[in-house]
């Protein structure tokens, strides 16, 4: 035979009924044209299966296709297509005669629309009076509205500390303003989602939600690692060697003192415990790590240069460990 619709449907030749109906369910939601709107082969899967449930569920047109094979229609099987899953016939697997009622929020989720399924029938066929069903009765679950996505660039201050960033966006084909509160410590990269303030839903449905993906924009001082905060604290040779107190910036506290130890070196990493940003899943804040830059005049006075070439002369040990 052509197609063999126990091989369409998965099941045995002697497949009770309960076993075709569940197993063409299976094979109705995986393969539902809203569900794959770019897979052309699982709107065809879900067409034969519709075909083949029309026929196997249908006691007279089985017998006749288990007797005649793909030629049953030839001997009394059915009209042509009443293999349909919207077929009048007894096979139809959403009701009418001699068939079984299904709960099409059970059969396609609960996001299921009937309209959708129908390809955008609208108002053709229904029966005055029957609400959005061609077929009458319970209208058809309202739409929920699709959800926008977008990307926004906050500052370094708002990204850290948290606090309030104005958005303006298009939703519903209108300008809109919002402002939007900005959780403390959120990453670069990490999303928001404001639920209703996507796009409206249809008749009756609620809005979709609004997903924001923040980006951080770039400090002159400060640098984020997680929840720390990284800065470079430039230190003459005179600071590192003898050692100094230093006023350094932080985001939150203002300028606090610093002692650098004697001996520092350059890039050595001093640490100012809780200055950093909170981390959102402890809700514990990271530290201000502090490196070192030991930086040297571009342009020395005459009192400098006399002093460093005093240094000089006694500086003569620093590459004594260097071999050959």
């Amino acid at each position: 035979m052509a197609d063999d619709y126990y091989k369409t449907l998965g099941v045995s030749r002697t497949a009770d009924a309960a076993e075709i109906r569940k197993a063409y369910r299976k094979l109705a939601r995986e393969n539902h044209p809203d569900r794959n709107p770019d897979d052309p082969k699982a709107s065809e899967t879900f067409k034969a299966v519709g075909e083949a449930y029309g026929v196997l569920s249908d006691a007279d047109k089985r017998a006749q296709y288990d007797r005649f094979g793909s030629n049953y229609k030839q001997f009394g099987g059915g009209r042509p297509g009443g293999g349909s899953p919207f077929g009048g016939g007894g096979g139809h697997p959403f009701g009418g005669a001699g068939g079984q009622q299904v709960d099409m929020g059970d059969l396609f989720g609960d996001g299921f629309d009937l309209n959708d399924l129908l390809g955008g029938l609208g108002g053709a066929g229904r029966r005055p009076g029957s609400g959005g069903s061609p077929f009458g009765g319970a209208r058809t679950r309202p739409r929920k509205g699709s959800d926008v996505r977008t990307t926004v660039t906050v500052p370094f201050t708002v990204a850290a500390l948290g606090g309030e960033y104005e958005l303006n966006l298009d939703r519903g084909g209108k300008r809109e303003s919002l402002t939007v509160k900005i959780p403390a410590g959120i990453a670069d990269g990490g999303t928001m989602r404001l639920a209703g303030k996507g796009e409206p839903g249809g008749p009756g449905g609620t809005p979709g939600d609004l997903l924001l993906t923040i980006k951080t924009a770039a400090h002159p001082t400060f640098r984020r690692d997680g929840a720390n905060l990284v800065m470079d604290l430039p230190l003459t040779p005179a600071e590192a060697a003898l050692g100094a107190k230093v006023d350094v910036p932080t985001l939150s506290e203002g300028t606090v003192t610093l002692t650098i130890p004697p001996g520092a070196a350059s890039g050595s990493k001093l640490r100012l415990r809780g200055k950093g940003v909170k981390n959102p899943k402890s809700g514990t804040d990271g530290d201000q790590i502090v490196q070192t830059k030991i930086v040297v005049p571009k342009a020395l006075s005459d009192r400098q240069r006399e002093l460093y070439e005093e240094l000089l002369k006694l500086d003569d040990e620093v590459r004594s460990g260097l071999a050959n």
